[in-house]
């Protein structure tokens, strides 16, 4: 019997006998509503601490980067970036780092694809596989034959005959000199073996002419010398095979007749023509390309460029234009579905921050496009705690125009990888501080109510008193 008299003598939580409940208590009004107002916040704080406890908030630290192996040293770099007046065959890519080393993208991979002035597929352009040839030495003598081109008398040749082939030249280009006996001597084979006089013919426009400067550009000629086809059937939106073989009478005379048999209906006719059957066309009608390539380069910083280049021809920079989308810019590897789903919204837009975006130039001005990209390595923890967290690399670029006489029209991709990780980690509350917090939210409410009651009652006793002692006034 003592023992448990000594437990109850540690009871924190005395009752009152029930006899005593009325004697000693008294309820009120005011302690009513009070006792509600504590209710209701008391509930209003625990749903709030409830939602808290359910969403989960996330934590993120930056730390310096480092490489465990000479694999970590190098990182990917994926681009997909459409010309719409570009040709593929002009189209150079090189990667150069902040040392000046050509080339500097490791085990690249770069493709070219053909586009139509409309953007549509024509086929995937095939590099050479040597130089264009050139007919070395060749003179032409005797009258010319090809038929001199301007802007007032172009039309009316143009529809005099089945297939006009004419060559757009500039008189200082190297390669125009070059190929001027060559145009020569090519017109005069096919109009002595060609004797229909509506057949075919050879003409020639110089683009520094006055009078016939204007075809040039309506044709978009930026470089010298360019070759293309019209025919007769042609309308205003007709788009124009251009020449690209090998320069010599043979091989522009074999071309020809590809066209001269379609003009007589003997073969089905095609704007892609690969006379000599080495796998790389020798005309097409594409005027645009699309770029697209995978490079692994050193975690430096560097610069991927694209512009036009040519072994074989001369660029008037004045009307050379680079206007470009860039459809896909990423670093590091492609990432998997589960990833794109794990990834914050924020750094799974900084994945590609410049998709999708289009940089336009101002006609016969000549504008170099610069980008500059900071690249940042992010690390993300997946909430289902697995160890390896999800790797991707986010960037913030700034795009600029330069426009400057004498400026070659460039693509300048400025990237800077920088030495530092981002960790992304979701954390969620503990159970036990859940608890705490509930209790600390029941307690607090209840005695701070508690107190406001007490204030309250003591307010009520003094006024009551002042009235008894008639002090109110």
């Amino acid at each position: 019997m003592s023992f448990l008299q000594a437990i109850k003598s540690v009871d924190f939580y005395r009752k009152l006998k029930k006899d005593l409940q009325q004697e000693l208590t008294e309820a009120s009004i005011t302690g009513a509503a009070l006792s509600l107002v504590a209710a209701v916040v008391m509930i209003g704080l625990i749903v709030a601490e409830f939602s808290s406890f359910l969403a989960p908030t996330t934590e993120s630290k930056v730390i310096l980067d480092h490489f465990e192996s000479s694999v970590d040293d190098t990182l990917q770099i994926n681009f997909n970036i459409t010309f719409p007046h570009l040709k593929c065959e002009y189209a150079s890519v090189d990667a150069t780092n902040f040392m000046g080393t050509h080339d500097a993208g490791l085990a690249a991979r770069v493709s070219k694809i053909r586009l139509d002035d409309k953007g549509r597929i024509v086929g995937k352009h095939e590099e050479p596989k040597k130089e264009v040839k050139h007919e070395e030495n060749a003179k032409h003598e005797g009258p010319e034959t090809s038929i001199p081109l301007t802007t007032e008398n172009f039309e009316a040749k143009h529809h005099q005959y089945d297939v006009m082939i004419v060559n757009f030249f500039a008189p200082w280009c190297h390669w125009c000199q070059k190929l001027a006996p060559v145009w020569e001597q090519s017109s005069q084979a096919i109009g002595e073996k060609h004797t229909d006089d509506n057949l075919i013919a050879l003409g020639k426009v110089d683009c520094t002419a006055t009078e016939s400067e204007s075809l040039c550009i309506k044709y978009r000629i930026d470089a010298f010398p360019t070759i293309l086809v019209f025919r007769k059937d042609d309308t205003g939106t007709t788009q124009h095979e251009s020449y690209h073989g090998e320069r010599s009478v043979n091989a522009i005379t074999g071309w020809a007749e590809h066209f001269i048999a379609q003009a007589k209906k003997a073969i089905p006719a095609t704007r892609t023509v690969d006379a000599n059957k080495d796998g790389v066309a020798d005309s097409h009608h594409a005027t645009g390309c699309m770029v697209s390539g995978l490079l692994h380069v050193q975690r430096a910083p560097g610069m991927l460029k694209i512009q036009a280049m040519s072994d074989s021809h001369e660029f008037n920079w004045e009307t050379m234009d680079v206007s470009h989308v860039i459809n896909h810019l990423s670093f590091g590897p492609f990432l998997s579905e589960h990833a794109w789903q794990v990834l914050p919204a924020h750094i799974a837009a900084s994945v590609g921050a410049l998709d999708d975006k289009v940089f336009s130039s101002d006609q016969h001005i000549p504008t170099t496009h610069e980008h500059f990209v900071k690249v940042v390595r992010h690390e993300v923890t997946p909430p289902s705690g697995a160890k390896d967290p999800v790797v991707s690399y986010g960037y913030v670029a700034h795009s600029n125009n330069i426009q400057k006489a004498g400026e070659v029209p460039t693509i300048r991709l400025n990237y800077d990888i920088l030495p530092i990780v981002v960790n992304y980690a979701e954390k969620r509350q503990a159970f036990y501080h859940f608890i705490t917090q509930l209790c600390a939210i029941v307690g607090g409410v209840f005695t701070v109510a508690g107190i406001v009651a007490s204030l309250m009652d003591k307010g009520v006793q003094a006024i009551r008193k002042k009235q008894e002692l008639g002090k109110l006034g």
